[in-house]
């Protein structure tokens, strides 16, 4: 019963720990990435977008998937307060094409 429940508990740390690698990018949205946000803003600290058509360019430049990724992150409320600039921006642009 013992080696039962030992190999059960190994299991089953194993299968979180799994999921939680998985995971990968701790937690932080694409909105919070400078990596993916940069090409957006005319600064380093973020704070002044580009114009729409520098904006659309940028936009059009990702993969699709990671445009679509950022268009769900924009549909969560609580994300989209916080960057709610640049999701206004890519919902105007985020359907033309």
């Amino acid at each position: 019963m013992d080696i039962k429940m030992l190999s059960m508990g190994a299991l089953a740390l194993t299968m979180m720990t799994g999921a939680s690698l998985a995971g990968g990018n701790n937690g932080t949205s694409a909105l919070d990435d400078p990596a993916k946000m940069s090409p957006f803003f005319t600064d380093a600290g973020m704070k002044t977008m580009k114009s729409e058509k520098e904006f659309k360019v940028a936009w059009f430049a990702m993969k699709e998937n990671a445009r679509a990724g950022i268009m769900k992150e924009c549909g969560d409320e609580t994300l989209a307060k916080s960057h709610s600039n640049f999701c206004k921006m890519t919902k105007q642009v985020g359907g033309a094409g």
